[in-house]
């Protein structure tokens, strides 16, 4: 009697754990779909660009609005990384890599080899 209780304890701590790491690893789903306010450093020089997402599984599409007009933007989440990239007129191809945090980015920027600088973006809340 006193295994079959051991065993129904057991079972029930082993569920208990596989529903909680489930829900934890909803939580932690990153989803960068939105738009973002991005701020942009390169060495003093600064913009704001606003950047719409779109995420299907870990590729990322998009659009660019900035100081260069209006740009396809093409990218991928890998766990709490990401990179996208579009090109400005001229054929000069823009590379933001970051990491993820919540509703929060940050990382590094190349403009085509011309500059390089920081960037930080906030997630505009979804509009109900």
């Amino acid at each position: 009697m006193a295994k079959l209780a051991y065993l129904v304890l057991g079972l029930a701590l082993v569920t208990a754990w596989m529903a909680t790491t489930s829900a934890r690893g909803a939580e932690d789903k990153i989803d960068v779909t939105g738009t973002w306010n991005v701020e942009v450093d390169l060495g003093g020089q600064t913009g704001a660009p606003v950047f719409t997402f779109k995420q299907e599984g870990e590729k990322v599409t998009g659009k660019y609005k900035g100081q260069f007009g209006e740009a396809e933007v093409t990218g991928k989440v890998k766990g709490k990384e990401i990179e996208f990239t579009f090109e400005i007129q001229g054929g000069g191809k823009v590379v933001y890599n970051g990491t993820i945090d919540k509703d929060t980015m940050k990382g590094k920027v190349d403009y085509a080899g011309q500059a390089s600088g920081t960037w930080t973006g906030k997630k505009e809340p979804k509009k109900t």
